[in-house]
């Protein structure tokens, strides 16, 4: 009686131990599931994304990639980088280049960006691309987000970081940045028009020229 008492008890507690493992290993994979807000891959080849119902992210795309940007229906394509989209040959599609520096970014540059894809947007679906798709890209989703959509920077870094877009050691600049930004004033910068968030950044000083009339933008 003693042994058999024993061995039922074992499988009890083994049962009730395996159970208590696998609910706990479903209740850590839950949260790891991901979130139906964040950006949902469309073509991995590419790095590309779909961020919004108007919005694109991707590494720099080639000619082959026409095909599925004339099937993404996109109108404008916004280059982060210095080098010139010289494989987009469809002249239905505009080109707008703003190369942003990954060592100082400004919000002068930021605020340049958003401010053109918001005006994009008004034609149609807009594509933003770096080299990668990871460290440019990736500081102007974010700051899009916070600044456009009204996410929290937490929520937008989380994105950006945990994404699936790339090394996350190449974002140290873009978090930087994220982590010190002015949101507040980012908005109000960007409903105003004005160039930055400073009236002594470089382009602040030449709009007040010119509004002088002193020299011409």
């Amino acid at each position: 009686m003693p042994t058999k008492f024993l061995v039922s008890l074992c499988v009890v507690m083994t049962t009730f131990l395996f159970t208590s493992l696998t609910q706990a290993d479903e209740s850590v994979a839950e949260p790891s599931q991901r979130p139906v807000d964040w950006a949902r891959s469309v073509d991995t080849g590419y790095n590309l994304y779909q961020m919004t119902p108007l919005l694109y992210r991707s590494k720099q795309p080639d000619i082959a990639a026409m095909p599925l940007i004339q099937g993404l229906h996109i109108v404008t394509v916004v280059n982060l980088i210095k080098e010139p989209d010289d494989w987009l040959s469809d002249p239905a599609v505009s080109k707008v280049q703003i190369p942003i520096k990954t060592r100082f970014i400004s919000d002068a540059e930021v605020l340049q960006t958003l401010r053109a894809i918001q005006v994009a947007e008004r034609k149609g679906p807009v594509l933003i691309h770096c080299k990668h798709g990871l460290d440019r890209t990736g500081l102007i989703s974010a700051m899009y987000r916070v600044v456009i959509q009204g996410w929290s920077k937490q929520a937008a870094l989380d994105e950006m970081r945990q994404g699936g877009f790339g090394d996350e050691d190449r974002l140290d600049n873009g978090i930087s940045y994220m982590n010190d930004v002015d949101v507040g004033a980012m908005q109000t910068a960007l409903a105003s028009g004005a160039c930055s968030t400073s009236k002594f950044a470089v382009c602040s000083i030449k709009q007040w020229f010119a509004r002088a009339d002193l020299i011409e933008l």
